[in-house]
């Protein structure tokens, strides 16, 4: 199991706030890593500026070995890195299949049709609703459709921001099954999620987040038997 992304005491600021402060953390291939948190720790800004969307003053960056901290967004997903933001954001106006399509812009032509047979094995229900113009999707529905498009690019990390959120419990175990399948098919996932619980308990490894700073890692199953991190994120 080799070193897939190594991040290493990186300081983000928006303005004068100092966001990210000095966090380092790696992820190996074939785990799943959750980064967990109260709202506004420093999450989602943590996952964007590893796939380029914010610059880190410090520290670096490096995927398969290589910096990638000054390297443009764009040119990350091609290194083999898909995002998930927070909120979904697929494109309201075009069917499941066209957007599935745009998620391929940068891959093999020839791989397109084997891609889009693995995503609606995967999801079936994009498989069902292929032709439908996906601001008609529910919630759920559309989060499957976020994950699908990132997958086509046949990324070797995936990081999903919040996937759970907003989403119906019944729902929400869905996309965790969804998650650990796709972690069974080789796919390696840097996940971040409110829902702790649900993330520790698929976790091989996990952070806890506070205020910009790395507070607390250790396995899934430590986090969620540290009695820190019930009362703080368990409701224990």
């Amino acid at each position: 199991m080799g070193r897939l992304l190594t991040v290493e005491d990186i300081n983000v600021f928006y303005g004068a706030i100092h966001a990210i402060k000095g966090i380092s953390f790696d992820v190996n291939e074939g785990e799943i890593v959750t980064l967990i948190g109260a709202n506004g720790a420093g999450k989602s800004t943590t996952l964007q500026t590893v796939s380029g969307l914010l610059r880190s003053k410090t520290g670096k960056i490096e995927f398969l070995g290589e910096s990638i901290a000054k390297t443009p967004a764009h040119k990350i997903v091609s290194k083999g890195i898909s995002h998930v933001p927070e909120g979904r954001r697929v494109f309201q106006g075009m069917t499941v299949r066209e957007n599935l399509e745009m998620g391929a812009f940068i891959s093999d032509k020839s791989r397109i049709a084997d891609n889009l047979e693995y995503i609606f094995e995967q999801f079936p229900r994009l498989k069902e609703r292929q032709k439908q113009v996906a601001g008609t999707l529910s919630g759920g529905e559309q989060q499957m459709l976020a994950m699908g498009r990132a997958l086509m690019s046949e990324p070797k990390l995936l990081m999903l921001d919040e996937p759970s959120m907003g989403l119906a419990p019944i729902l929400v175990d869905q996309i965790f099954e969804i998650i650990v399948n796709l972690n069974k098919h080789g796919t390696t996932i840097l996940l971040v999620e409110q829902n702790a619980q649900m993330a520790l308990s698929v976790a091989d490894r996990a952070y806890v987040i506070e205020t910009g700073k790395i507070s607390l890692s250790g396995t899934g199953s430590e986090l969620a038997a540290s009695e820190e991190v019930k009362k703080a994120y368990l409701g224990g």
